[in-house]
């Protein structure tokens, strides 16, 4: 999956600007296709995810960025996220919006845990392309770019754009920031 998302994720990474001291969560991070990335730039990285053998590898691969102090690893879902309000100046997430069974509680989790200005960046494939993928619907839940927007907007974003590299590419990244 990391390969096949690569230029997807490289662009939804160009459009979190990080400074050196920022709190970052990546939701849904699965391979650690971002974390590097993340790591790099950010004051503290922390990750989220569904999977335990993702989450144990992560602590495996960054053992000396944990024990820094500068990454954290937990087993959870977005729709209750283990962390403080105000906790992060980023949220990150790509192609996990398909696993989010209620976008409304999800981002009003990730607006919660942003500190205000934070920013949220989500990249995924759109419903009328997602569609075409034939995707098991008992777990996914493809999503179109109006239900994304609309679902951000009712939970208090404030500036949300679609972004694309480029004219005709399939997939969207969202940025939106709290006030």
């Amino acid at each position: 999956m990391n390969w096949h998302n690569a230029a997807l994720n490289a662009f939804a990474l160009e459009q979190v600007a990080l400074a050196g001291k920022d709190q970052v969560l990546e939701i849904g991070f699965g391979g650690g296709a971002a974390l590097a990335n993340l790591l790099t730039r950010a004051g503290h990285v922390a990750g989220l995810d569904r999977s335990r053998s993702a989450v144990r590898m992560a602590h495996k691969r960054y053992a000396d960025q944990v024990a820094a102090g500068c990454a954290q690893f937990r087993v959870g879902q977005v729709e209750a996220l283990p962390y403080q309000g105000g906790e992060f100046s980023w949220v990150y997430s790509v192609n996990t919006v398909y696993f989010w069974p209620i976008l409304d509680l999800a981002f009003g989790e990730i607006f919660r845990v942003l500190r205000p200005g934070g920013r949220v960046v989500i990249g995924f494939l759109p419903k009328q392309h997602m569609d075409r993928l034939r995707m098991p619907t008992d777990i996914f839940t493809t999503r179109s770019i109006q239900e994304m927007m609309s679902a951000l907007d009712r939970s208090g974003f404030h500036g949300i754009e679609i972004r694309r590299p480029a004219p005709g590419v399939l997939w969207a990244v969202i940025v939106a920031r709290r006030p």
